[in-house]
């Protein structure tokens, strides 16, 4: 069975999204999602799975389906604000949804195989989906998870600080830990993070860092939940808490339940942290196409 991708899109306005998500980057209108979408059917994946909001289920599906129909299997998710909350009252003054491992948890009915996790408005990179499903196709299993791990200097602003979740690995090359730093920028000829005191440490630029792209065996769907109903335990009367997916694959790696592989990845990430980002975008994409990794028109 082919592995399937499920894209995390629930944060999209209607009519395709805030203004980040709809802008067109590629030569021939494309968005950042459309490039992910195309090298995830070329890496081999059979199912496109769309976690998104009810409300903008029928623009959503105006745009998709036309391009995608006859090309890949297509699926769409509700992430809405009840969803196994069995046992917990969702609080009045809760506006934020309830996170990313949340919007995988949603999916847990429309995937029953091997699948990666992406972020919708992320460029990854054809290298990262080739090495996902070969790991989806012959590694992964109920007790081997992975995360796609980028070389810092390679996710990093020019004009600003970001965030990054730091990967931690063992001897063997599997995730021990993920430190997520929230302040990190470029200074004097190499990257640093700050701390909430101000102090400042150097890291290397190739360093691995998650850009929430993982592949998980449909056993983390169960994981999940349990872990959900004991974060709303703690978290339920807070109305910025989220449940992210960092928090269940840190219970499955320290209640050694299994391991997580760090697949390392040439490819560059980027996408729009900030306004002045876009022209790099454009240019990143358009420099793809010249050199052949992409066509022209992804869809034609």
């Amino acid at each position: 069975m082919k592995p399937t991708l499920l894209i995390l899109a629930a944060g999209m306005a209607s009519r395709y999204g805030s203004l980040k998500q709809i802008q067109q980057f590629g030569p021939s209108g494309e968005t950042i999602v459309d490039y992910s979408i195309f090298d995830a059917i070329r890496a081999g994946f059979g199912k496109i799975v769309f976690i998104i909001r009810k409300d903008f289920e029928k623009d959503f599906k105006d745009i998709f389906e036309p391009k995608l129909k006859g090309k890949v299997a297509t699926d769409y998710v509700f992430q809405e604000m009840n969803a196994f909350t069995q046992g917990h009252e969702v609080p009045a003054d809760r506006a934020k949804p309830w996170g990313t491992a949340h919007a995988v948890l949603c999916a847990k009915n429309a995937i029953n195989e091997p699948f990666a996790v992406i972020n919708a408005d992320d460029f990854y990179g054809r290298d990262a989906f080739q090495k996902a499903a070969d790991f989806l196709n012959n590694k992964c299993a109920a007790d081997t998870y992975a995360v796609v791990g980028y070389e810092l200097g390679k996710t990093v602003s020019e004009h600003g600080s970001v965030s990054r979740g730091v990967c931690a690995a063992d001897a063997n090359g599997n995730l021990s830990a993920i430190n997520e730093r929230t302040k990190i920028y470029p200074e004097g000829g190499q990257i640093v993070y700050e701390e909430a005191d101000g102090s400042k440490h150097p890291l290397s630029p190739d360093t691995p860092v998650s850009m929430n792209f993982w592949g998980f065996h449909p056993s983390v769907f169960d994981l999940s939940e349990k872990q959900f109903k004991a974060f709303l335990d703690k978290n339920i009367s807070n109305p910025k808490s989220e449940f992210f997916i960092p928090i269940v694959v840190d219970h499955f790696i320290q209640n050694k339940l299994g391991v997580v592989n760090v697949i390392p990845t040439s490819s560059k990430w980027f996408g729009v942290t900030y306004k002045e980002d876009a022209p790099g975008v454009q240019e990143s994409l358009n420099a793809l196409v010249a050199q052949g990794e992409y066509p022209n028109n992804l869809w034609k």
